[in-house]
């Protein structure tokens, strides 16, 4: 493929994930973080020669500048996503390359103008990773199924470790808004306070769990753009430790709060395997008969599914697939193509299907 490819973050856990698939595809790759030697080792470990290793650290105009120089796509991995906010972006602007966020949700949304997106024919991707990203094109691959989604029920089960930039970007979302406990979309708009946590629920596809009910920005924009009536959104979590941070939080500083939430999932996750699971359950007509059925996307990691993510968005604008703009990945990608390239032969996900389930509730909050 033509056009230099630079990925800030490379070497990083979602980075790494990314950096290797657009080296396998043939993507001419400079690559980078605060550490030069870091990203030489993993040039030397992982890629190739001919891969033009840069420290960048986005602090600094001069050497955002002297990264993105000559690039035609800039794809950002690094974080917190809030601290970077819109440097990366507009270093990727001034020096004439498209860019690509694995995170980037409404803060950096709002911060980069469309109409000059469009005006110059150049493309912004956002929010190309597991969450937000794949847990709305998902949803919107299988509501393809459907004539029309009426109910939608979306479950994603992170069995993982957080890091620290994830802790971080996590607990900013939460103070910005982005996502709301205990809210569900009712009637074609959002109802707060209409559920409940579930505690000790037993599912076929995951184990037992604890749900925690939370509506976000994304879910609300997945369910206008398909018409949806009434929706439920749930975060799925293994252990009760991560959940007692969370409703610690508000007592805690930042960077208590961070070491928590990463000290908690580690502890919860013990010495499990780490795995993502995305269950949609939806109902709706198809041929005129409404029917219902339940979709499970499964995965190794976030990284891994989220470093997926990052490359399919990255080949996609290298390529010209994408229209001129300021655009979420989740409303410019196709969802089928990125399901479908993510569970091929060799792909970092499964995908199964189940006639049916009910919530196993042992208790309730």
């Amino acid at each position: 493929m033509t056009g230099l490819v630079g990925v800030v973050g490379a070497y990083g856990e979602v980075g790494a994930e990314a950096t290797r698939a657009l080296w396998a595809a043939g993507v001419r790759l400079r690559i980078g973080g605060r550490s030069l030697q870091a990203a030489e080792t993993f040039a030397h470990e992982h890629l190739g020669p001919e891969v033009d290793c840069t420290a960048v650290d986005f602090t600094d105009d001069t050497s955002s500048a002297t990264f993105v120089a000559g690039c035609a796509v800039v794809v950002n991995s690094a974080g917190p996503s809030h601290a970077i906010g819109n440097r990366l972006a507009d270093a990727a602007w001034r020096a004439g390359a498209d860019y690509v966020d694995a995170a980037g949700d409404d803060r950096l949304h709002a911060l980069l103008d469309p109409a000059r997106y469009q005006r110059a024919s150049r493309v912004a991707v956002l929010s190309a990773g597991l969450q937000p990203g794949l847990t709305s094109l998902f949803p919107q691959a299988v509501a393809t199924r459907f004539d029309q989604v009426d109910e939608l029920t979306v479950q994603v089960g992170l069995i993982d470790r957080f890091t620290s930039v994830a802790a971080d970007d996590y607990l900013q979302a939460a103070a910005d808004g982005v996502s709301t406990p205990r809210a569900a979309w009712r009637s074609g708009q959002r109802a707060e306070g209409a559920l409940v946590r579930r505690i000790g629920l037993r599912l076929p596809y995951v184990g037992q769990v604890t749900a925690l009910p939370q509506l976000s920005t994304e879910s609300e924009r997945l369910a206008r753009a398909i018409g949806l009536r009434n929706g439920e959104w749930y975060v799925l979590l293994a252990g009760t430790r991560t959940l007692d941070v969370f409703d610690r939080v508000p007592m805690l500083d930042r960077t208590e709060a961070v070491e928590a939430l990463c000290r908690a999932s580690r502890l919860d996750l013990g010495h499990r395997p780490t795995r993502i699971v995305i269950a949609v359950t939806a109902e709706g007509p198809r041929s005129g008969v409404t029917t219902g059925e339940t979709v499970v996307l499964r995965g190794a990691s976030t990284a891994e599914l989220s470093g997926a993510v990052l490359t399919y968005a990255t080949l996609a604008v290298l390529r010209g697939e994408v229209e001129p703009g300021r655009h979420y990945a989740a409303e410019t990608l196709d969802p089928v193509a990125v399901v479908d390239a993510l569970t091929k032969a060799e792909g970092p996900a499964v995908l199964s299907e189940l006639t049916a389930f009910e919530f196993a509730e042992e208790g309730a909050l």
